[in-house]
């Protein structure tokens, strides 16, 4: 990740793919950019993608592919597809989990808690955790982002 040019860090994450198969296979294959292009014709994948939302105490959320700023998204089944289980809790800091716009509504967007949040348990699917580089999400959650586009995803592999 990026920030204003610069190099923040790497954050290496581990899927739950026996967990949440589908979910964690369109995570992967945004990361590879492997399925080409949205319907909009930008590519499906996170390279160049921002961190649109970073709240202190809370999480940093990213993954637009579409519109780039929290607006939009894109699955690799297409808009949205189903929640797929519940079963990982967001029980401690760095959970890495969909975002969505209530039932049934995930697409791209995804966020990495900083914090425990077990408010978002049966709401948001959980598929991984971070394994490395909680540091950088730690610095990332507190970076301003109202007006900016402060952390760009520079690899995903």
């Amino acid at each position: 990740m990026s920030s204003h040019g610069k190099l923040v860090g790497r954050v290496v994450l581990e899927l739950f793919k026996d967990v949440a198969p589908k979910t964690v296979e369109n995570f992967r294959c945004l990361c590879t950019g492997e399925r080409g292009v949205c319907t909009s014709g930008r590519p499906l994948h996170y390279k160049h993608t921002i961190f649109h939302k970073a709240v202190s105490q809370f999480i940093i959320q990213g993954g637009d592919v579409t519109n780039f700023d929290g607006s939009g998204g894109e699955s690799i089944y297409g808009e949205k597809f189903d929640d797929e289980t519940f079963i990982i809790k967001h029980d401690k800091p760095g959970v890495l989990s969909m975002a969505n716009a209530g039932p049934n509504t995930n697409s791209s967007q995804f966020f990495i808690t900083t914090v425990p949040c077990p408010h978002l348990d049966n709401i948001n699917v959980a598929f991984g955790e971070v394994r490395a580089g909680f540091q950088v999400v730690t610095e990332v959650s507190g970076v301003q982002t109202e007006k900016d586009r402060p952390i760009v995803v520079r690899k995903s592999f």
